[in-house]
Formats: C-alpha cells, structure tokens, sequence
C-alpha cells in the first residue's frame, strides 16, 4: 500500500510543528509550480484533501490547511480565517437632507478549522466577529456582532466516489445556491448570514441535488447572543444538472418554501407562508455567457392568496482579442409588485434571503416591486486587476406599491403616486488581487433620483464612496 506520509512520521504532537514543516519548500519549488485553487466564497467548501499527495501544489501558507493528526494522514485539521476592514462614506443616505454625510469603518475577523475524519465525517466550526466605527446614529443592524459562532456543523458523508458522494450536515451552517439572487450568505453586509439546521446533498449522475430545512439566525450586537428565528422557517429541494442539447449550458430546477410570523410589505403586516418555484439556465458558449432565471410564487399573507413572479436576466459577450478583453454585459430584471393595497390578495415578490448588494454596494433598494436595466462594461487591464462601469434604471413595476430596502424593509410607501421612475444609478469599480491571500477592492457610486422620489418626500441625489481591503488565508 502506498504510504501517504514520509516514512517513520508519528502523530505530531503539536500543530505548530505542522505550520512549520508541512509541505512548502522553498529551496525545491519548481520554477512554474501549479496553482492551488482558489479560496471559495463559502469557505466550508473547501477540500484541501489534495495536499496528502508530496507533489500536489502548494501555496506558501498551506502549513495551515493540511496538518495530519494520524500516521496516514486521513485524519488532520485546516486552519483558515478572513479579515476585512472597509471604509464607506454617504452624502445624504436614505435621500434626505440630514445627515449630510455618513462615514463608517466596518472590520469584519473571522477564523475557522476544519477537522477531517477519514473521509467519512467532518467538524467545522467558524467563529465571527463585526465592529463598526463613525457610522451616525450607530451600527446598523448588520454592521456589528462582537463574537459569535458563526457556523458550527457536522458533516456526515456515508458515500464517496470520485466526484459523486452523499453528505449530510447537521447545524449552524451557511447556506448559497445559484447566483445568489434567492439564497445568500450575505457577502457585502458586515456581518454574514448563517442557519440553523439540516442540509443533505446527493451529487449523482452529472446531478447535484440538495435538500434542507432550517431557520436563519438573528444577527445580535453582544457576545454570543445569536440565535435561530424561530418565527421563519426555511426549506427546499434545489437541483442542478448539465443540458446536453446546448454546449456549455446548465440548468437548475429548485423550491424554495418559507414562513414568516412577522411579514411586513406595504400592505400591511401579517403571517406569511410562501412557495417558489424556479429554474435557472445559464452557462458560457463561445465568447457568450449567459444567466437566466424566472420564479413563480404562491401561497398565503394575513390568510389571503398570494402570487407573485420574478424573471431575471444577464447577458455578456467578451472580446477576447482585443486589448482589456471587455465584456459587454446587460442585465434586465423585473419583480412583481402589490397591485390594489385595498384587496387582501398580495402580489409582491419576496427574494427570501438575497445578497445584501444586490444593486451595487451602495445598498439603497432591494429586489421588491422593481424593474431595471443595467448595462455593464468590464475591462480586464491585467489578468489580476477588474474595472467596472454599470448603469442601472429603476421603475416600479407597480405603481400601487412602494420601494424596500435589500433587507426587505418598506423605505418609501406609494403615497398616492401615479409614477414608475425611481432613479437611476451609475457605479465604478475596481477590484485587485495581489497575489493568493490579499484582495483590495473600491468603489464610486451616484444615485439619481427620479420622479417617483421627488413626488413622494425627500429626494436628494446619493453619493457612496467605498475602499477595504481583505485578507484570506
């Protein structure tokens, strides 16, 4: 049998004897090593069982994410963490006139390990920590969470074969699926999103099915306050599997079930049960790439019918012999609104648990009651550094409704107004990764507002100005 470890290695009784002798030799790398794969948004994704093998390749913190505990090394522990600090400023946030400016430094520290069982089981547990400094009037309520376990699972995986296997994980845990549009870990707020629950995944047959039932934990201020929500309920089966009949093509098919004791809409407030069906295609061919997605939801609000819809879109063509290989890109988007506040029946689409920046960093509106069109020009300088210029429309889709914040909060009701035009938006951004760990990222954004705004209270143009740095190892 071939032996995984230098021969006559024991258990090391110290993981600090890891850090310093596993696997990174700098005097014997080859000249052009391959690169290790990249850190993944969801960072319990990560596998770093590769690194058993002497010639598999490594990055010079890689001491820290293999270290054997057993003479085989099918047992061992990886270590890894995130650090973000970010620096944004406001002029007149919310469209008012007061305050004039608003200025934060958000610090984001999070460290987790991973130990691994003999393929058969793991435990992951991460823990978390948000401050934020400056911001006027205080934190709001996703900028700040002292200390917190932000995911502790176990991870049970009864069946394994190449790239097919079965897994079961039972705990606090991070959940994403598709392009985020529905469920999200919640990257662009301060403090990320997590759930309390069981997740079963089944990758068979070119298939990657997940089933899951669980409720999102509440973000709290102190030290280890968070907790699961028990008034919202989340559960749903999502699949996803290749289309043979288009080259590059994929295709998910999901349902998403949710209830929540407490819903809130322009409406009114009430308890709320709701279904989405959706699917997804997308994939790349040729120099396209494309994304496209349409939801159908039903179900009950206050004991009233409810049906809403979502479609989205995002399209983008890539000139790759031409100097910067720009991409042209245009998204286009519309979600359901309420039609007639008076009638009990609700037809606003709920995007249950979205990225926090769904429209851009500056965070303003969410994906409620909304139509848009967003060209997008994506420059790529060097292969490490991304510049992008977007513009973005705003209508509601119904004038009987208002506009929500991302977090789904009604931040201008109807008022009586006969107008769809909200504003407009115009965004830069540049993002530079500097080697494997450090990431800087900054962005400029204006929102213009538009007639709805000006005819429904206060209406001032938003300027967002951002810059952080992050850190991950």
């Amino acid at each position: 049998m071939r032996r995984l470890a230098p021969r006559g290695r024991t258990v090391r009784p110290l993981l600090i004897a890891g850090l310093l002798t596993s696997g990174y030799t700098w005097a014997q790398a080859p000249r052009n090593p391959p690169s290790p794969p990249p850190f993944k948004v969801l960072r319990a994704e990560e596998d770093y069982r590769y690194l058993r093998a002497p010639d598999a390749p490594r990055a010079p913190l890689d001491g820290m994410k293999y270290l054997p505990l057993t003479r085989e090394g099918t047992v061992f522990l990886s270590l890894g963490g995130d650090v973000r600090q970010r620096v944004e400023f406001y002029r007149h946030p919310d469209w008012a006139e007061t305050p004039t400016a608003n200025t934060a430094w958000l610090q984001r520290y999070m460290l987790h390990g991973d130990l691994w069982l003999w393929d058969r089981a793991r435990v992951f547990l991460q823990l978390k920590s948000g401050w934020t400094l400056w911001r006027y009037g205080g934190p709001g309520p996703l900028d700040e969470d002292r200390l917190d376990v932000h995911q502790a699972f176990v991870e049970i995986r009864p069946w394994e074969h190449a790239d097919e296997g079965l897994q079961v994980r039972l705990g606090r845990q991070e959940l994403q699926f598709g392009s985020a549009r529905l469920v999200s870990a919640r990257e662009g707020p301060n403090v990320r999103l997590a759930f309390d629950g069981v997740r079963t995944r089944l990758r068979a047959h070119r298939w990657d099915v997940s089933a899951f039932a669980a409720w999102p934990v509440a973000t709290e201020p102190g030290v280890f306050d968070d907790g699961p929500v028990r008034t919202r309920g989340f559960w749903g089966l999502y699949a996803v599997h290749p289309l043979p009949v288009l080259p590059g093509a994929n295709m998910d098919l999901y349902y998403l079930g949710t209830s929540n004791e407490l819903a809130r809409y322009a409406q009114g407030e009430g308890r709320e049960q709701r279904h989405s069906f959706g699917t997804r295609w997308w994939g790349t061919s040729g120099s396209w790439d494309y994304n496209l997605e349409a939801v159908l939801q039903v179900g009950r609000f206050s004991g009233a019918p409810l049906l809403a819809w979502t479609v989205a879109s995002d399209t983008g063509f890539t000139l790759q012999n031409l100097p910067l290989s720009p991409r042209l890109g245009l998204m286009a988007d519309i979600a359901s609104g309420d039609r007639d506040a008076g009638d009990p029946s609700l037809q606003t689409f709920n995007p249950l648990f979205p990225r926090g920046s769904y429209f851009g960093e500056i965070g303003i509106l969410g994906p409620y009651n909304f139509m848009d069109l967003h060209p997008v020009l994506r420059l790529h300088p060097t292969r490490t550094l991304v510049l992008t210029a977007e513009w973005t429309g705003f209508w509601r889709q119904s004038v009987a409704d208002g506009l929500y914040g991302p977090s789904g909060v009604l931040v201008r009701p109807p008022n009586g107004s006969n107008s769809r035009w909200v504003g407009h938006q115009v965004n830069f951004t540049a993002t530079w990764d500097i080697g494997r760990y450090v990431r800087l990222y900054t962005t400029a954004s204006r929102f213009f507002t538009g007639t709805f705004l000006r005819g429904t209270g206060p209406a001032r143009n938003v300027d967002f100005l951002q810059a952080e740095v992050a850190l991950r190892f």
